[in-house]
């Protein structure tokens, strides 16, 4: 059966996050199609949505294959003409739908989008998984408008717009399911964090558009999955954005951007290790190790064109760490 919208979580062991944050996408979702990925859990996630909610059909992944994998390999059996890709630990909204379906349906060549992102805990501050909108430096490091680096800012309506950006939230993401597969879907080699980045550098790089809307808005706790402090995620972060500049960046950008980033990596990894611990610092060196070993296969997807403009700002680690940049 073919849907307008698909409401996609992906699921591993969250059990708890489907608890709490399910009965506000079904009370608020009622014409779309809701389904749940399931990771291979090893708790009792797939029997608690059996019992509790029938309606909902469960997509049974063979194995864990995390963010990215999990939803290319789930999705595979959804036929709608838009995906939301939502985090099982986010609290949606009453009219959070209509305003994203008016937009797409505004321009054609609008192929992503994403809702104003604010924290579950502290519901007058942006979340950092998005806030108002995803954006890039000229170094790769990624931004929102109302989150730079760890500042986040108290929403005050300054967001409330409609406008293009560079890369829209994974934790809420509307997407066009042609769009999606006529990239590919994720880099499944991301296993997770940055890949929805990837994925909007490429769409990006074939002239398509990424927009936010503050007329729609959802509550995200954060690090549901993988704790916000985890040398994993460290980890994670570093080589899928060192591979993702590989994979998209444009000549000769791509060359210094990369030899300056070794540098600032350097000192990102003693900064870390002194405030988190040794482990952080070993996490940074694995990913660059991480990132050496898919440097063949990451040039290989690289596309015929890059975007040459592709940030909004320029040396913002500089910027916020030297003159306290915050907004």
């Amino acid at each position: 059966m073919s849907e307008n919208l698909a409401i996609v979580i992906l699921n591993w062991n969250g059990k708890n996050w489907l608890e709490k944050f399910l009965p506000s996408v079904t009370r608020y979702s009622e014409n779309a199609g809701i389904y749940v990925i399931d990771n291979l859990s090893d708790d009792d996630s797939v029997e608690f949505l059996e019992l509790n909610f029938p309606a909902i059909t469960i997509i049974n992944n063979s194995k864990n294959y995390g963010f990215a994998g999990g939803y290319n390999e789930g999705l595979k059996q959804i036929n709608a003409e838009f995906y939301c890709l939502l985090n099982s630990d986010v609290e949606v909204t009453e009219n959070w739908i209509d305003p994203v379906l008016n937009l797409f349906r505004s321009d054609s060549q609008i192929v992503a989008i994403q809702p104003k992102v604010l924290s579950y805990t502290n519901k007058n501050l942006f979340e950092f998984a998005g806030a108002g909108g995803g954006l890039i430096d000229n170094l790769g490091y990624p931004y929102c408008r109302g989150r730079v680096f760890d500042d986040l800012e108290e929403d005050k309506g300054q967001y409330d717009d409609d406008t293009e950006i560079f890369w829209a939230s994974g934790c809420c993401l509307f997407i066009r399911s042609t769009d999606f597969w006529n990239q590919g879907g994720f880099d499944a080699r991301f296993f997770a964090h940055q890949e929805e980045i990837d994925l909007c550098w490429r769409l990006k790089n074939t002239g398509r558009k990424i927009f936010y809307t503050g007329k729609s808005k959802v509550y995200h706790v954060g690090g549901g999955t993988l704790n916000k402090q985890s040398p994993q995620k460290t980890f994670l972060n570093i080589r899928n954005n060192l591979s993702m500049m590989l994979k998209n960046l444009p000549f000769p950008n791509l060359i210094w951007v990369l030899f300056l980033r070794m540098i600032l990596d350097g000192a990102a990894a003693f900064y870390f290790a002194y405030k988190h611990g040794f482990s952080h610092l070993w996490a940074v060196l694995r990913g660059h190790f991480g990132f050496y070993g898919h440097i063949v296969g990451t040039l290989k997807l690289r596309q015929n064109n890059q975007i040459k403009k592709y940030y909004q700002s320029k040396w913002l680690i500089f910027k916020h760490f030297l003159s306290g940049k915050k907004v």
